[in-house]
């Protein structure tokens, strides 16, 4: 049996701190589907597929890892989709009960799919879409904090 995993997220845009969750589930599950969720409570920089050509670019050197989007509950993606396991970073301790509720209401709607947290990378501990995009606009140095491709659309989208 293949073991799927989803990794979700808004991913706006995609950090080192992603990148490295994606990559240790990569090693994990034989196949890992990046979801690019659709959050209408967010405004976004970057479009949903401007996020996903994104993600696509810095994860093409992991063979077993796919990149999708979706609009809707991410427990029905991860039902569509067959997965066994949804992959979740966690940065710091606030980032528990949040990630807790969502996991306990998820595991309400689907008991067949479980959560698994993985614990951010201390160096990427700090690290979020929102700050890295905070210090791009102001023209701050985020060399490091995101993939090449990610720093280089950033400072495309602030000139």
């Amino acid at each position: 049996m293949t073991k799927i995993a989803v990794v979700p997220g808004s991913f706006d845009p995609i950090t080192m701190g992603h990148l490295d969750i994606i990559k240790r589930a990569s090693t994990i599950f034989d196949e890992v589907k990046v979801v690019v969720m659709n959050n209408s409570s967010k405004n976004p920089l970057f479009n949903v597929d401007e996020r996903m050509e994104l993600i696509a670019e810095v994860t093409q050197s992991f063979p077993n890892v796919k990149v999708d989007s979706f609009s809707g509950l991410l427990i029905d993606y991860s039902v569509e989709v067959q997965a066994n396991a949804i992959v979740r970073g966690l940065r710091a301790v606030s980032d528990f009960e949040y990630e807790m509720q969502i996991t306990s209401m998820n595991r309400f709607l689907n008991e067949n799919i479980e959560t698994l947290f993985m614990i951010s990378n201390n160096q990427y501990s700090f690290l979020s879409s929102s700050i890295v995009k905070e210090v791009a606009k102001y023209k701050g140095n985020i060399t490091g904090l995101v993939p090449e491709a990610v720093e280089k659309a950033l400072h495309l989208k602030f000139q």
